[in-house]
């Protein structure tokens, strides 16, 4: 068997360090918002520059909606942002009081598409949420020339794409905050649940500190309406062992999708497209073809656990139905969720892992 995705095998790379992690935590005394929590911000925002504070949450559903209501927005504040993304996207936009508003995508990124973006602006719009998908880094050129333009906010969802880069800025410091999920198949995974939220302005800072424990201030006194979503110092211990090799398994990535795509290219699937100015996360390796679930089949008939990682955009859940103008479908996300197929990759996967996977749709595609 080939998984999917595999977290254990990224435990067991680093089981030492993440053991002695863990006891040391134990061994301290204090669980919850303690010296652990704070290293692993401060690491966090010093990968990503001197001037950015990290402040850790209990998931990336949190992060979403604490990033909303920290930069003060609220009830019937609408949020552009895309419906090919985890559901968690719109549940945490609705967390935070606001409307979703669904745009498309551009069918080679898969990423909000600047133009669709533009069509959706209303006087009611105060945000967009672009979603760096599969690790794929948004048009953040585009998108924040609109938000300027339109005196919009901007919240990164950098949950898939921890340390992917634009032109050698790194993604989540593009927009006004940002947030990442550190679920344990993330990039920077836990084992278990945890999220981040990034920013670079101070102020923004020590509010997302207090909104996440019940709005205290330093004297437990409530200066603001929060929740409880702290990261506990099991997680941040374990999320500081990972956050050391982020740039090198990220590499591993990056390599494992280079194989993919020279044994793919000369087939009919479409291939995942990676532009030269930018770096990828290489979160996921996800292809195009006609015929999917036809060759889904196939590979799971051989122990490759290939996966619709989201079977439906958030639009066609019958939860959230109502979300889209029917007379403005969102044709390319529609398009892209008849041909989508993820394939295993994670930097522990074998180099004879992918040679069998690909040889395997070699084999389906040379019988089209």
């Amino acid at each position: 068997m080939i998984p999917f995705s595999d977290p254990h095998a990224s435990y067991q790379a680093h089981k030492d360090e993440i053991d002695d992690a863990i006891q040391r935590v134990l061994d301290s005394g204090w669980y919850v918002l303690g010296q652990e929590v704070e290293s692993f911000e401060q690491e966090f925002a010093d990968l990503h520059g001197v001037d950015f504070h990290a402040i850790g949450v209990a998931n990336g559903t949190d992060a979403i909606a604490l990033a909303l209501r920290c930069i003060g927005l609220g009830a019937e504040d609408e949020v552009i942002t895309v419906s090919h993304t985890a559901v968690a996207t719109v549940a945490g936009i609705e967390q935070a009081g606001c409307k979703p508003v669904l745009a498309d995508i551009d069918p080679i990124t898969r990423c909000l598409c600047p133009q669709s973006l533009q069509s959706k602006i209303s006087d009611r719009t105060r945000a967009i949420m672009p979603v760096h998908i599969f690790g794929q880094p948004c048009d953040m050129i585009n998108i924040m020339a609109i938000a300027q333009a339109n005196d919009l906010l901007v919240v990164e969802d950098c949950s898939q794409a921890h340390a992917a880069e634009i032109k050698g800025k790194k993604v989540g410091g593009f927009g006004d905050v940002a947030t990442f999920s550190c679920y344990p198949t993330k990039n920077l995974g836990a084992i278990g649940d945890g999220g981040i939220v990034l920013c670079e302005d101070p102020e923004k800072a020590q509010r997302l500190k207090r909104l996440r424990q019940y709005g205290w201030g330093s004297q437990r006194e409530s200066l603001h309406r929060g929740i409880n979503s702290r990261l506990d110092e099991l997680q941040a211990a374990i999320l500081r062992v990972k956050l050391t090799y982020l740039q090198s398994d990220n590499e591993k990535r990056r390599r494992l999708a280079d194989l993919y795509d020279q044994s793919l290219v000369e087939t009919p699937i479409t291939l995942p497209q990676r532009k030269a100015c930018e770096l990828h996360a290489m979160h996921l390796y996800v292809i195009e073809c006609d015929n999917r679930n036809e060759l889904m089949s196939h590979l799971r008939g051989k122990g490759i656990g290939a996966s619709l990682h989201y079977p439906l955009p958030v639009h066609m859940h019958r939860a959230y139905q109502g979300l889209i103008n029917k007379t403005a479908p969102l044709t390319n996300t529609e398009a892209f969720y008849q041909k989508h197929l993820t394939l295993p990759l994670y930097p522990e996967l074998s180099d004879q892992s992918v040679d069998n996977i690909t040889k395997e749709i070699q084999t389906w595609c040379s019988r089209l």
